[in-house]
């Protein structure tokens, strides 16, 4: 474990010089790029929606939502070319494929966690967006979808070692997953026939959960953490022999 430490943390300080640099704001790219994208999507919805969706403020329900799809979005993505970059660090002995997704997803995860606090503290402070009701709750759902990210991450990653065009080819399916990935919409709002298709979208879950914990009982939610979790655990585990599979045919 004193090793793995140590391999994880020289692989997370690489990524981030590499990544960002030392020059300009460096580091700091790394929670203030998701939270750019977040506040000009809020934004342009504040503006188009009015203050209002559904008696839900819309500041809040984008900040959930966009910050929420940052997370897995962002961690899933910049796992899927860690390999494929870095490939030559394996001939150190105790690198392995799994360090060099893992310090890719880590890295994006501190990212996305901390601009979702900052933007969620300032907002509060300056009285844009009301404190969250239940923080527990809503933490449980970021962790799980964060979970989820990291998974994902580990297939999506395996599978651009094994075919050159899954990369082109998740750029163009990631968009109509996104969409009902939950960040437009709540369950309660579709009607019977849609929600029983949706609940079978495991980031809706998630994002259920996160806005449940925000709202607290002024919104209906459909959540089901545990089939969130066994979903979690199935890809994790097939992603895992996926990796395996791959640092045994790997060739830098």
């Amino acid at each position: 474990m004193a090793i793995q430490g140590r391999v994880l943390g020289a692989l997370l300080l690489r990524e981030v010089i590499t990544r960002y640099g030392r020059h300009n704001i460096g580091l700091l790219w790394l929670f203030l790029e998701p939270m750019l994208y977040t506040l000009v999507v809020t934004a342009i919805w504040y503006f188009v929606k009015l203050n209002m969706l559904n008696n839900i403020p819309i500041v809040a329900f984008a900040v959930t939502g966009f910050s929420a799809l940052a997370l897995w979005r962002n961690t899933s993505s910049r796992s899927m070319t860690a390999v494929i970059v870095n490939s030559s660090l394996t001939y150190h002995r105790n690198v392995q494929v799994l360090d060099l997704v893992l310090s890719r997803g880590l890295l994006e995860l501190v990212g996305a966690t901390v601009s979702f606090a900052l933007l969620t503290i300032v907002a509060c402070l300056t009285g844009v967006m009301e404190w969250p009701a239940d923080i527990i709750l809503l933490l449980q759902g970021w962790l799980l979808l964060g979970w989820f990210g990291m998974a994902l991450g580990f297939i999506m990653c395996a599978m651009s070692e094994r075919f050159e065009a899954f990369e082109r080819i998740w750029q163009a399916v990631q968009y109509p997953i996104q969409m009902a990935s939950g960040i437009f919409f709540m369950v309660d709002w579709l009607p019977t026939h849609a929600q029983e298709a949706v609940l079978w979208v495991p980031m809706v879950h998630g994002m259920e959960m996160i806005r449940h914990g925000y709202f607290g009982n002024a919104v209906a939610t459909y959540e089901s953490p545990m089939y969130l979790i066994v979903v979690n655990m199935v890809m994790t585990l097939v992603g895992l022999m996926m990796l395996e599979d791959t640092s045994r045919k790997l060739e830098p």
